[in-house]
């Protein structure tokens, strides 16, 4: 169950100048709006089961193979420490490419559901307020105003490439080495 992108009319924060907006994929977890850069958004997938990995973080759904390729699949709501639901008919899983210092590699992502397209100007985004260390605000791009509600643009190269996800990729690129 694969969805197109929709973009809709009317869903720029500001009017678009050429070269000063860039296009956010945003999807709901726990009632928030959250924004990738649709260029690194590959593919939408309807929820799907995964093959669980042994001794990886509770947040590591696991891995899909998606057309031949092994990918490692993140629940955000456990990333995030938000109180879990159980997976539903809006349930979807972004496959995203993520760039490292070594490599680009492709991961998915779990989420309550897509929303929308937005075009979004450079300067519409904000820096993420400062909380003085009590909050982990690393994973945060900025925040952008989209009519009257606010979108956590996220950095996905930041957040999915932590220790433990790039440990996992090793061990699923091993064994399709060794297969």
């Amino acid at each position: 169950m694969n969805q197109p992108l929709k973009e809709t009319p009317d869903n720029n924060a500001t009017p678009i100048s050429p070269g000063n907006a860039d296009q956010y994929l945003t999807f709901i977890l726990a009632d928030e709006e959250y924004g990738v850069d649709i260029l690194r958004v590959q593919e939408i997938k309807g929820w799907d089961e995964v093959t669980p990995i042994p001794n990886t973080p509770d947040y590591i759904n696991g891995v899909i193979n998606l057309r031949g390729t092994i990918i490692p699949i993140i629940d955000l709501r456990r990333r995030f420490n938000l109180r879990e639901l159980e997976y539903g008919p809006t349930t979807v899983m972004i496959i995203l490419k993520v760039q490292s210092q070594e490599h680009e590699r492709i991961m998915g992502v779990v989420v309550d559901a897509v929303s929308e397209v937005y075009n979004i100007n450079t300067d519409e985004l904000q820096p993420p307020p400062e909380f003085g260390g009590v909050i982990n605000i690393e994973f945060i791009r900025g925040l952008a105003s989209v009519g009257k509600k606010m979108v956590i643009v996220l950095d996905i190269d930041h957040l999915l490439n932590t220790r433990e996800v790039q440990l996992l990729s090793a061990v699923t690129e091993q064994s399709l080495s060794d297969s």
